[in-house]
């Protein structure tokens, strides 16, 4: 490949990012307004606390330390995300019978609302990426399959300082 196409692809890279930004500060809007036509009329204020109620419901009754697992956050976080979700109601805390010390996070019925709603916007925003891949071929989606591959094992190492 030459120099000038790799270039190319770089800019155009760079070009995603910015609208892939764009994209989700604009999610939590599109988000707002299914929650309403839903008849949800609170939700949380922004995405991360949203993923966090998915993750809880994903893999409910989990704790502090799965969750931030899961989602790549530090237990720190969690724990301030899920007092917040506590206080709004969105989540429900509970021990085990046999382990009083551990804390377990299930949906509220409010939570499990916001819950559905979220995967419902990720099941438009992924009709809407898999139409966009209909004009490639196998041998192209493969390609562009590997590129993420690296792609997200680059950032990985970049995001760990390796």
């Amino acid at each position: 490949m030459s120099e000038g196409l790799k270039r190319i692809l770089y800019e155009r890279f760079l070009h995603f990012t910015h609208l892939t930004e764009q994209m989700f500060s604009s999610e939590i809007g599109e988000f707002i307004e299914l929650a309403r036509i839903q008849g949800i009329s609170t939700i949380p204020n922004n995405l991360t606390t949203v993923h966090v109620m998915d993750c809880i419901g994903n893999y409910e009754p989990v704790n502090t330390t799965t969750i931030a697992e899961k989602m790549n956050l530090s237990k720190a976080s969690i724990s301030k995300i899920s007092n917040k979700l506590l206080a709004e109601g969105f989540i429900k805390r509970s021990q085990m019978v046999d382990n009083k010390k551990e804390k377990y996070f299930t949906l509220s019925p409010k939570g499990r609302k916001v819950f559905d709603v979220h995967a419902m916007m990720h099941e438009v925003i992924e009709r809407r990426f898999i139409a966009a891949l209909h004009s490639f071929s196998e041998s192209e989606l493969q390609a562009v399959t590997k590129f993420f591959q690296i792609m997200i094992e680059k950032q990985d190492d970049i995001v760990k300082g390796e």
